[in-house]
C-alpha cells in the first residue's frame, strides 16, 4: 500500500525486509573482516557475491541499470557507485563499501566505511561524524515528524562535528519491493517541512560526507562518484522501519537496539536470540 508518497509496510511485510536486513548485514560484516592491504575490490565483491547467494538471497545491486556488481566498492575520494574490480587497496585507504539483499521480494540496503590498515586519525573521524551523522538522522525517524528533521538532524550533526562537506546531490530513499522508492530522503533539511513520517514506512538513511567540497565529479564509467577536490569521503546507511513502538534498524545485526538507547530511542523490533 501506498500512502502519501511512501510504500506503506504491515508487521509481517516488515518482519520479511528484517530477513533480508540481516543478509545484508551478515554480508558486510564478511566482507569488512577481509578488509585489509593488497586485497582488491574485485575480491570483495567475489566474497559478497558467495555470502549473499549462501543464506538464500539474491543481490539487488548486480544488474540495477547495468551495475556490474553486488556491492559498491568507493575508495578514499571516491564517494559513492565505486565499480568493484582491479583497483588494489593500500594501507592507509578507507573504503565504503554498499550492499544489497532481497528475500522473497523485499529489499535490505546498508553501508558502512572500513579502514584499511594503519589509518590517519583524520580519515577516522571523517568515517565516525559520517556514522554519527547517520544515527542523528535515524533517532529523527518518529510519527509525526517531518522528512525535512531527518535531514536537518544529519546536517546539523556534521556540521557540528567540523569542516565536512555533506554531499547533497545523492539521498537516501525509501525502500521495500523495490531497492529505490519514494520518498527522497536528503541529507539537508528544514525541520518541520515535508512529508509527515508515519508507522509503516521504511526508509534507507545514507548520509555522504567529504573532508572538503561537497562538490561531485561523475567519472567515465558512469557510475563511480568523485569528490571535486580530491578530498576523501565515507558513507554509512542503514534501512529502518517507522513501527508501532518506534524504530526498527532492519540492518543493524541487533536491530539498533543499543545505539537507539544510547539516543534514547524507543526500539521498534524485536531481539532475536
Amino acid at each position: 500500500m501506498f500512502g502519501r508518497g511512501a510504500q506503506l509496510k504491515t508487521p509481517a511485510q516488515v518482519a520479511v525486509m528484517r530477513e533480508a536486513g540481516l543478509v545484508v548485514a551478515h554480508t558486510l560484516d564478511g566482507v569488512r573482516q577481509a578488509v585489509a592491504p593488497g586485497v582488491t575490490t574485485g575480491e570483495l565483491d567475489a566474497l559478497a557475491r558467495d555470502l549473499i547467494a549462501s543464506q538464500g538471497a539474491t543481490s539487488n545491486f548486480l544488474g540495477y541499470h547495468g551495475f556490474p556488481g553486488v556491492i559498491c566498492a568507493s575508495v578514499s575520494e571516491e564517494v559513492v557507485h565505486g565499480i568493484p574490480g582491479s583497483r588494489v587497496l593500500r594501507d592507509g585507504d578507507i573504503i565504503s563499501i554498499d550492499c544489497g539483499a532481497v528475500v522473497d521480494g523485499w529489499h535490505g540496503d546498508s553501508a558502512i566505511t572500513v579502514p584499511v590498515g594503519d589509518v590517519d586519525p583524520a580519515a577516522l573521524a571523517l568515517s565516525e561524524v559520517t556514522r554519527g551523522s547517520m544515527w542523528a538522522g535515524i533517532a529523527a525517524l518518529k510519527v509525526g515528524n517531518r522528512l525535512g528533521d531527518i535531514g536537518h538532524a544529519v546536517s546539523s550533526f556534521v556540521h557540528e562535528a567540523g569542516p565536512y562537506g555533506v554531499v547533497e546531490g545523492f539521498t537516501g530513499h525509501g525502500i521495500g519491493t523495490e531497492m529505490h522508492q519514494e520518498p527522497d530522503v536528503p541529507n539537508v533539511g528544514r525541520p518541520g517541512k515535508g512529508l509527515r513520517l508515519v508507522e509503516g514506512m521504511v526508509l534507507a538513511i545514507e548520509p555522504m560526507v567529504s573532508a572538503g567540497s561537497p562538490d561531485t565529479v561523475t567519472l567515465d564509467d558512469d557510475w563511480t562518484v568523485v569528490t571535486a577536490d580530491g578530498s576523501w569521503a565515507a558513507h554509512w546507511e542503514h534501512s529502518c522501519a517507522l513501527t508501532a513502538t518506534g524504530v526498527w534498524v532492519l540492518t543493524a545485526e541487533d536491530g539498533g537496539a543499543a545505539e537507539l538507547a544510547s539516543l534514547g530511542v524507543p526500539f521498534g523490533g524485536t531481539l532475536e536470540a
